[in-house]
């Protein structure tokens, strides 16, 4: 056990995840980091904290991830619901398999991990935080990942319907919304100049964002700094969503 507060981030092994846990480190929360891959558990270690292997797909791993905390750090004070998959296809031979998957991961996964997380909150008594992992893709749509949208938009509701059946233990949660990110996610579009100059052109900032950007502002939704916000996405997406044409 530890004195310090938990904060358990899922999709921690590299990307957005990973920069999540360095900003909240940072902010002196003792770290667990969930992925599927076996490289968080270095991830992890670097941190000074547990790494741990799960599917957040599934959900009897999801409650077993939430007992191994609890007996091994302690409650979670913070939890940040990162994990999530796209799996691109089209539309008229998407196949109700990809779509499943998808769902688990980003919408089903987000609602386990919030409800356990914040049954233990309420149960020692902890006002915690949690933030969840949406994208410009609640609000705008792309054809080709049709699944991903829909959980998107799913995570957007959740968040607020999370956030009100847990105001009354000052339990706050947020959402926050990226648009385009230098992740590996991009790799594709950033090797394409055609591609990049199709996303700068809808991206008033005129530059893709980075990974730590999108981890200081889920810190500071996990900080005390953001005590009055709650049910609230915040998108950080260099203006596109503001965007009325292009020229």
């Amino acid at each position: 056990m530890t004195d310090q507060p938990v904060a358990l981030v899922t999709g921690g092994a590299q990307g957005i995840g990973l920069a999540c846990a360095e900003a909240l480190a940072a902010d002196g929360f003792r770290l667990v980091l969930a992925d599927l891959q076996e490289s968080v558990v270095e991830a992890a270690e670097a941190l000074g904290g547990t790494g741990l292997v799960c599917d957040m797909g599934d959900a009897g791993a999801i409650h077993a991830l939430f007992d191994t905390v609890e007996a091994a750090v302690g409650p979670v004070a913070a939890l940040v619901n990162n994990a999530g998959i796209a799996m691109p296809g089209e539309f008229l031979t998407y196949d109700l398999e990809s779509f499943e998957k998808v769902l688990n991961v980003n919408l089903r996964g987000v609602f386990l991990a919030t409800q356990r997380a914040a049954q233990a909150m309420v149960r020692n008594g902890i006002e915690g935080a949690i933030v969840n992992m949406s994208s410009i893709n609640a609000q705008v749509a792309i054809p080709a990942i049709p699944a991903y949208c829909a959980s998107k938009g799913g995570v957007m509701q959740l968040t607020k319907v999370a956030a009100l059946a847990l105001a009354p233990h000052n339990i706050r949660v947020n959402a926050v919304g990226p648009g385009s990110i230098d992740t590996e996610m991009m790799a594709g579009v950033n090797a394409s100049p055609e591609a990049l100059a199709r996303v700068m052109a809808r991206t008033p900032l005129g530059r893709v964002g980075t990974a730590r950007e999108i981890g200081d502002v889920v810190a500071f939704l996990c900080s005390k700094k953001a005590s009055y916000v709650t049910g609230e996405t915040i998108y950080v997406d260099g203006g596109r969503l503001g965007l009325n044409y292009t020229v």
